[in-house]
């Protein structure tokens, strides 16, 4: 690393900040190529002014090493004003240091494979329910839908409530979602404004469920019994207060961008039925009758590098934010303490150096014998990196599996024509008019 003198003779990065204080905020919002445009005009790294603050786009699996190996050392994670305000002071994704360390330690408990293997049954009968549903209806829009069926699943697992989604919770939580990356004016008209009073809400049903849970003599099987008992190393349970806001959190991580992924998941395999036909062979072959567990998942080898796939295509988080807490230097640009940096998810997954065609849609790229993602460190990041990489990252692989096994092995289903299929990015990537689809049980030999 340079030294101070050295870096402060440094060039900053290219690039334009824009408009006074919104600078670039509304382009990067509405335009799903923002990125891509300034670094084909700027090269890998570029300046710009995000929500009001001075932002560095870093690319390439290089730079998400440097960016997610020096955590607390040169770079703190760092959230739009709107998103930290959204998700509350206590979440763990705004926690920093060794608070978010101890944290993350407790709340893994809800992920550990014991955990994880106690969730199958639970995921195996909500899928069901909604396929047989959807088998029903004949012709959907099937996005909105996706987002009930994550959502009674997520409410279900971690805090045990059965359909989520046709309670007051499914509306709050959308309206919530829908603020997380806005312009932070607090005015009950706006976005964020609407999204703050959803925020109360949800943590006010939050809340009650808590203190349900803290009367009963038996605790269920699901996250949030696993945080009412975990103690920290100095033996301190979580505050009611952290809670909400850890609870609040989970549910997000365990709905939206799990709805993004699942959706692109449907549109992808309808886009390219001969890998619709390999994965369902595998399921054939399996010949699975009995009820899912987690043995039969890990024999599912050629629909693990299916999802691998939809992951890098569509990433369901684009990327991530940190704030420079040192100033330091990349690529021989100088990076200013306090400006943010901005990795880059899906722009990684799009690099030709390391991804052979990568606009392709190609499972076999995650085989034994090309395993692309392994050639350099960071190449493939889905799910983040080093110590911030997503905590529920193998509960949401498990949910996508449990998800594409069952529609895989037992309906067709077609895209319907004169649909707009292009991404919405934010605040996840979801297509514009919702995936509209006819469905049919398949007959097969299972």
């Amino acid at each position: 690393m340079a030294t101070i003198n050295t870096l402060s003779s440094l060039p900053l990065p290219p690039g334009s900040f824009g408009l006074p204080f919104i600078g670039e905020t509304l382009s990067f919002l509405r335009d799903p190529n923002f990125a891509k445009k300034r670094h084909k005009k700027y090269g890998p790294v570029f300046k710009s002014q995000l929500f009001g603050r001075p932002t560095i786009f870093l690319l390439g699996a290089e730079a998400n090493h440097f960016l997610l190996t020096h955590e607390n050392q040169y770079f703190s994670t760092s959230w739009p004003h709107s998103t930290k305000v959204l998700l509350g002071p206590a979440a763990l994704s705004v926690q920093t240091g060794a608070e978010h360390q101890q944290r993350r330690k407790l709340l893994s408990q809800a992920f550990q494979p014991r955990a994880l293997a106690g969730y199958v049954t639970t995921m195996e009968q909500i899928t069901h329910r909604y396929l047989h549903k959807w088998e029903q209806l004949g012709t959907l829009t099937w996005y909105p839908e996706l987002r009930n069926y994550t959502l009674d699943i997520a409410c279900k697992l971690i805090v045990g409530t059965e359909s989520g989604s046709q309670s007051k919770l499914g509306e709050w939580f959308k309206t919530w979602c829908d603020g997380l990356f806005t312009v932070p004016i607090p005015l009950p008209g706006t976005k964020f404004g609407r999204a703050m009073r959803c925020r109360e809400l949800l943590l006010g049903e939050i809340e009650k469920i808590i203190q349900q849970r803290q009367q009963e003599a038996n605790l269920a099987q699901d996250a949030l019994s696993l945080l009412l008992q975990a103690k920290d190393e100095e033996g301190n349970s979580l505050s009611i207060d952290e809670l909400k806001d850890q609870v609040l959190t989970l549910l997000f991580a365990g709905h939206e961008t799990l709805t993004s992924a699942i959706a692109s998941l449907c549109r992808l395999l309808a886009q390219h039925p001969e890998v619709l036909a390999a994965a369902r062979s595998e399921q054939q072959q399996l010949a699975i009758e009995e009820p899912l567990t987690l043995e039969h998942l890990k024999q599912m080898s050629y629909l693990e590098q299916v999802l691998k796939e939809v992951l890098r295509v569509v990433p369901p988080v684009g990327g991530g934010f940190r704030e420079a807490i040192k100033p330091c230097e990349f690529n021989g640009y100088s990076i200013p303490q306090g400006w943010s940096v901005l990795y880059q998810i899906s722009r990684t997954h799009q690099d030709s150096s390391i991804y052979d065609q990568p606009e392709h849609f190609d499972p076999e790229r995650f085989g034994a014998e090309r395993a692309e993602d392994k050639f350099k460190p960071f190449s493939y990041v889905p799910f983040g990196g080093g110590i911030r990489e997503c905590l529920g990252k193998e509960f949401a692989k498990l949910e996508m599996k449990v998800f594409a096994a069952l529609l895989v092995r037992h309906y067709k289903w077609e895209l319907l024509p004169e649909q707009n299929l292009e991404l919405v990015m934010v605040p996840t990537p979801h297509p514009q008019d919702g995936l509209q689809v006819s469905l049919r049980r398949f007959q097969s030999e299972l």
